[in-house]
């Protein structure tokens, strides 16, 4: 496919302009990404791709890979500029990887409403972390997809007869309110704090079908308190948010799992809302730091990591994530 080959330019000519239309994005906008990502000038034209760079191994890692993407395009995958710039990256370690392996369609997860795909790589070994393992940690900025992909496995396998009931917890931090003085029972005050819970399986499964499925106890959606002197056997368990747990209260929830059970645990250690107690800080009190300390190594324990590189939101949100962290480290370093 390869022509016209002249130092450090090069061009790629597809057989199809419809998908390689699709391979170049929406104005060109894969290929503006790329560039930024790589240094490199891309151009289109038709249905041919020109690539300008100094450095020949860029040059190379390029050509892979819109090839294999656009072998992924002619096999019905679906890609997006994220997909192209984490293979772009794997590349860079590896530039003999087999990016039809990586991003394999084998993790969509097909739902009453929606159908889900992994939108990157660290997507893609997160759903496997799921489907295989008994407890996963996952931890990270937001917009990774933490808390919906957790829901989507756990969904898929209750739909599937895996496990006979899905329950979904999280703290109920105050964070500068008080619950004391929101109107209603327990139940009505910390309903806000599960609203993004509720959201995420009205989305996949639409309302009623989620009304339905709690009215049967299939699904269950409650604060973390109310874990407590409970066994759940049978279930898969989400903990969200639990940056905002207690060293006590994820101690309580981990010992709360029973037989046929698995659990996610989810949170960013970034944004903890515990208050300070005495001399100890609030990520002295995070019941996730001390859990990701503690449970290193242990048998049936995975621990998956999101960067703010695998934000799958709007771009500016990684850039904002990425500017607060840079921002931190400096503050720490002067400290």
């Amino acid at each position: 496919m390869p022509a016209n080959a002249s130092g450090h330019d090069e061009t790629l000519a597809f057989d199809d302009p419809a998908l390689a239309n699709l391979l170049f994005g929406p104005q060109n906008a894969h290929l503006s990404r790329l560039s930024v990502v790589s240094g490199a000038q891309l151009s289109s034209r038709g249905a041919t791709l020109s690539v300008r760079t100094e450095d020949p191994a860029t040059l190379e890692r390029l050509l892979n890979l819109f090839t294999q993407f656009y072998g992924l395009l002619r096999r019905g995958q679906s890609i997006d500029a994220s997909d192209l710039e984490q293979g772009f990256n794997i590349l860079k370690d590896n530039n003999k990887a087999d990016l039809g392996h990586v991003f394999r369609q084998s993790n969509a997860l097909v739902l009453p409403k929606r159908t889900i795909t992994a939108r990157n790589n660290a997507q893609r070994l997160y759903i496997e972390a799921l489907r295989t393992e008994e407890m996963v940690f996952a931890t990270g900025p937001a917009g990774t997809g933490k808390t919906y992909l957790a829901v989507a496995v756990a969904l898929s396998m209750l739909l599937a007869h895996r496990v006979r009931r899905l329950v979904l917890t999280r703290p109920a931090v105050e964070a500068g309110e008080r619950l004391g003085f929101l109107p209603g029972d327990l139940v009505e005050k910390v309903n806000p704090y599960l609203r993004p819970l509720y959201d995420a399986l009205n989305d996949m499964l639409g309302p009623q079908k989620t009304a339905a499925l709690q009215e049967t106890g299939s699904i269950e959606i409650a604060p973390l308190a109310f874990m407590r002197g409970r066994t759940l056997n049978d279930a898969c368990v989400i903990l969200d948010e639990a940056q905002n747990t207690t060293r006590e209260q994820m101690k309580m929830f981990l010992t709360r799992l029973g037989f046929g059970s698995r659990a996610v645990i989810t949170g960013d250690v970034t944004q903890i809302d515990l208050p300070s107690s005495g001399e100890t800080s609030a990520a002295g009190r995070s019941g996730l730091l001390h859990a990701l300390q503690v449970l290193q190594g242990v048998r049936g324990v995975a621990f998956h990591q999101f960067a703010a590189t695998d934000v799958v939101r709007h771009p500016l949100v990684g850039r904002i994530v990425q500017a607060y962290d840079t921002h931190e480290r400096k503050h720490a370093d002067t400290v």
